[in-house]
C-alpha cells in the first residue's frame, strides 16, 4: 500500500482523497494535510475553497497553480498540531531541482460546519 501524500499510514483514497473530493475535514490538522495533498495533486479549486472567505480576494489562482505545479512535493512533517493551528514543514524540490523546506505555522478557523485555512506565520528556519 502506498501511503497518502500527507504521510498518514493510509492510502490516498482512504485519507485525503475523499476530503479533496468534498468530504469535510473534521480537524484543522486533517484540513492542513489535505491541503498539502491538494498541492501534490494540483487540486487548485480545493485550495481556494478551503481558504477562509475573508482571504479569497487576495488569492491569485494562477500563482497558486504555478506554486503547486513547479515544485516536486516530497514529504510533509507535522511539528505541532493544536485545535486551531498546525506547524509543519513541507519538503520539496523547486523548479531548479534544489531541495527546499516550507516551514509554516498555519492558523485555521471553524465556521458554519467547515474548517478553513486563515493564514500562516513563517518561522524562517527553513
Amino acid at each position: 500500500m502506498k501511503k497518502c501524500f500527507c504521510g498518514a499510514n493510509k492510502p490516498f483514497s482512504g485519507c485525503c482523497g475523499p476530503i479533496i473530493k468534498g468530504l469535510k475535514a473534521d480537524s484543522a490538522e486533517k484540513l492542513m494535510r489535505s491541503r498539502y495533498s491538494a498541492y501534490v495533486t494540483h487540486a487548485i479549486d480545493y485550495l481556494i475553497a478551503t481558504t477562509h472567505p475573508s482571504k479569497i480576494p487576495g488569492l491569485v489562482r494562477k500563482e497558486i497553480e504555478e506554486w503547486a505545479k513547479t515544485n516536486v512535493w516530497q514529504s510533509l512533517e507535522i511539528l505541532n498540531s493544536r485545535e486551531f493551528s498546525v506547524e509543519f514543514k513541507a519538503h520539496f524540490r523547486n523548479s531548479k531541482g534544489k531541495v527546499q523546506i516550507h516551514h509554516e505555522k498555519s492558523a485555521f478557523v471553524y465556521e458554519n460546519g467547515s474548517w478553513y485555512y486563515l493564514d500562516g506565520e513563517f518561522p524562517g528556519d527553513g
